[in-house]
């Protein structure tokens, strides 16, 4: 890739960290707010995930491996997915960061992706989390 730009979006859930911990490694809630994608994983760290589901009538397998795992605080993963026409290597990987911090009572859930290509492609991405951050938040809002 050309660029390394970060796409970063962020949102505050009337939860604590627990239970919208709970919501990002639950595959219920997972295929909820990814999209209708099932999530295959141990949530461990150095283990392989994998998301699989359909978009726009293509079957599609995305992957990466659990980078970091902090219960209720952080969890860290890469990500790749072949519906971007890329090739399957490691610089076409996504680093995805997602952090939890206590925020009155409630939390301040905040999602980044690196290794976009340009201000566009980040802009693009961001887009897309900031919908998915916001079903988090409705998943993790409604108890």
């Amino acid at each position: 890739m050309d660029g390394n730009y970060v796409a970063t979006s962020d949102i505050t859930i009337a939860a604590d960290a627990d239970r919208v911990w709970t919501v990002l490694t639950d595959p219920a809630a997972v295929k909820e707010f990814m999209f209708g994608a099932d999530v295959e994983t141990d949530w461990s760290q150095g283990s392989s995930i994998t998301w699989r589901g359909e978009w726009e009538g293509k079957e599609y397998a995305d992957r990466g491996e659990i980078l970091e795992v902090e219960p209720g605080r952080r969890l860290v993963m890469t990500h790749f997915s072949p519906l971007g026409g890329q090739e399957d290597k490691p610089e076409n990987y996504h680093t995805l960061t997602w952090t939890l911090e206590d925020e009155g009572g409630g939390t301040k859930l905040t999602l980044s992706q690196d290794n976009n290509a340009s201000p566009e492609e980040a802009e693009h991405s961001k887009g897309m989390w900031d919908q998915l951050v916001a079903s988090v938040k409705e998943i993790a809002e409604r108890g």
